[in-house]
């Protein structure tokens, strides 16, 4: 039939019996809602980032004139300098790089071999082992601090510290715990990831360990060069979520790392910073107002995300292909 010959969209509709229009109307209506939904879902989780954004920019000023709402009527840069003094920023995230990336790849290399245990190899009370790991991921850190902080501020190996030099160890103010617990799958979400991983193993076929064993590969051997290689998605993915939950982490910084700058500690004791900054500054026992505490907060929050929106930019292609394999398999 010619182009010209085609008939329109209310003969179709009409030889169909009114199907073409009820198909064209749910299918729009359907169009109609999910932008609604997904709009309503981005506003929701962009709309206290771009409040933020807004407030700093603006002076004190700006943030008791009811005339201002998100644009500032007075434009300033001043509350990133004195945010970024505030947190000693510069040497703050040189310190949270360098802890973070350590940790994270850390982490990531144990949990890649007690991930690959759990998925591909049969060993007693295996069960019972991955249990423990799933308690690791329900159990909050804040249940076993007490114990934490007495362990590694009396820290000992079998006594053998204390038997020949007549006192215990002091762990704490350095990074040394943080290396110890990461490295015995203990440290910050380390279940999750062991979790992550196993589920990505056994999504892969084990025809190809079989065939790899079958032309003389080891068992190290096959996970190197055949296993190994196949799981960038996830690497990637677990360690964009170490790094992250690093690079914000309060608990553990506070308790093993309180002398230590970073952007997380940094930004818990910003407002405390603030007024005693201002008390220096007018030599009186002046109280901060609320809303510009806020804006120096708001500030110094924007400061510290932004080098992990960098990451992600880079990272993302990675990160959306490992939630996309790494299903849920039981």
């Amino acid at each position: 039939m010619s182009k010209e010959n085609k008939p329109g969209f209310w003969e179709r509709n009409r030889l169909s019996g009114g199907y073409v229009l009820r198909k064209t109307v749910t299918k729009w209506g359907v169009s109609i809602i999910r932008f609604v939904l997904l709009f309503g879902l981005c506003f929701m989780i962009l709309q206290p980032v771009l409040n933020k954004i807004s407030v700093s920019f603006m002076t004190e000023a700006d943030l008791y004139n009811p005339i201002v709402i998100s644009i500032p009527e007075h434009f300033t840069t001043e509350n990133y300098l004195l945010a970024a003094e505030l947190m000693s920023y510069q040497k703050a995230v040189v310190n949270s790089l360098l802890i973070s990336f350590t940790i994270a790849v850390l982490q990531i290399s144990v949990c890649l071999l007690v991930g690959y245990g759990f998925a591909r190899f049969e060993f007693p009370l295996k069960k019972f082992w991955f249990a423990c790991v799933m308690l690791v991921i329900l159990i909050p850190p804040q249940t076993i601090a007490s114990s934490l902080h007495l362990h590694f501020r009396f820290f000992d190996i079998l006594g053998i510290f204390k038997a020949t030099t007549g006192n215990t160890l002091n762990l704490r103010g350095n990074v040394l715990p943080y290396y110890l617990m990461s490295a015995g799958c203990m440290g910050l979400k380390n279940g999750l990831y062991i979790f992550m991983i196993r589920q990505f193993f056994r999504n892969i076929p084990a025809d190809l360990e079989e065939a790899a064993y079958v032309d003389g590969c080891g068992m190290f051997q096959t996970f190197t060069k055949i296993m190994l290689p196949q799981t960038k998605p996830i690497i990637t993915s677990c360690f964009l979520f170490a790094f992250v939950w690093q690079w914000t982490d309060g608990f553990y910084s506070k308790m093993f790392l309180g002398g230590t700058k970073l952007v997380s500690t940094g930004l818990a004791r910003l407002v405390d910073s603030l007024q005693a900054f201002i008390q220096r500054l007018t030599g009186t026992l002046t109280t901060v107002s609320v809303a510009y505490s806020n804006c120096i907060l708001a500030t110094g929050t924007l400061m510290i995300i932004v080098p992990i929106i960098v990451l992600y930019l880079f990272a993302q292609r990675s990160f959306v292909e490992s939630i996309s394999t790494s299903g849920i398999k039981m």
